[in-house]
């Protein structure tokens, strides 16, 4: 059997999942990658906080155009990263088992001493703590469990976010639990945001694979290894977003939790500066997870969540043509 060409950014995190993707596919039908790096504007606007720089989907449209451009046969995403509405030609062939997709807060090494409870650290880090992150839906959820902390953009890979946070550039960051447990930095976790404080960004912890929809034949070998609940939680949060209009940039938290065949979605739309806030919770099953997530979306639109994302859309200019 051919070998496929695999299309991935050059993170550490990025390629960990590649390989993931790629062992997987190797055990499922016998397929084995060749893994081609590709570089990203996110990764040339290093330093650039996302919310000026164009939002996510800087990490994967030139991944996108090699895909379409027949330069690879298959690219994996951070499922968190790839936009609802994807290009045209394109489709998401297969969703990895899902990692722990909460959000956590990380101290420097010196002030680490293992996970604590989040009131404990919280009164640890003081009055207005310096907190490293270039979310904008991570700024608006944690308003209000720190209202006035100093919220600082901080770009760049895993280990160097957390190198900038051990030489003192910042008191905590925001990181997701997902990338830490892959790539072995497991015991930096000094507390699990709970989803009442803060909810997840649609897909966070989830890898994606995406193929061209014309393309049979690695359509049908990347199938083997899907894994539907996974699938189904990442379909429900996803048309959540669709429904309501949001990209990347939009303060949006969703996460789908499954009981057994059931899903039980919550969701929130926050204003930036946190004082706005309108969530919702919807239960339904895993077959009809799209309907779910769009059902919810639409009660949240009754309660005043467009009002909020035009706002937040009106402080928003796209970069460089990408859409927010």
């Amino acid at each position: 059997m051919s070998s496929l060409r695999l299309g991935t950014r050059g993170s550490q995190l990025a390629l960990w999942q590649a390989r993931a993707v790629a062992a997987r596919l190797q055990e499922a039908s016998g397929t084995s990658c060749e893994i081609v790096v590709i570089k990203t504007s996110g990764d040339r606007l290093a330093e650039a906080p996302l919310s000026e720089a164009g939002g996510k989907r800087l990490f994967v449209k030139e991944i996108e155009d090699a895909l379409l451009g027949r330069e690879i046969d298959l690219a994996v995403h951070s499922c968190k990263d790839m936009p609802v509405v994807l290009p045209d030609g394109l489709a998401i062939g297969a969703v990895l088992p899902r990692e722990d997709p909460h959000d956590v807060l990380v101290l420097p090494a010196a002030r680490h001493a293992g996970e604590v409870r989040l009131e404990t650290l919280r009164q640890d880090l003081g009055a207005s703590p310096r907190v490293g992150t270039s979310s904008v839906r991570r700024i608006a959820e944690l308003r209000r469990f720190l209202p006035d902390a100093r919220f600082e953009p901080i770009r760049g890979n895993l280990d160097t976010r957390l190198r900038k946070l051990d030489r003192g550039d910042h008191d905590v960051l925001v990181l997701a639990a997902a990338g830490l447990r892959r790539l072995g930095f497991t015991d930096r976790i000094s507390a699990t945001l709970p989803f009442d404080v803060c909810l997840p960004a649609p897909g966070q912890g989830a890898i994606a694979v995406e193929v061209r929809s014309d393309d049979g034949g690695t359509r049908t070998r990347v199938a083997t290894i899907e894994h539907a609940p996974t699938a189904s939680q990442v379909t429900a949060e996803r048309a959540l977003v669709a429904a309501l209009g949001g990209g990347c940039r939009t303060p949006i938290g969703a996460i789908a939790e499954l009981d057994g065949d059931e899903l039980d979605l919550r969701a929130v739309v926050a204003s930036l500066d946190g004082a706005r806030a309108v969530r919702g919770r919807l239960r339904g099953s895993r077959e009809t997870a799209a309907e779910t997530g769009t059902r919810l979306a639409e009660q949240l639109i009754r309660e005043g969540a467009l009002a909020i994302l035009e706002q937040v859309r009106r402080t928003q200019a796209p970069v460089d043509g990408l859409q927010p």
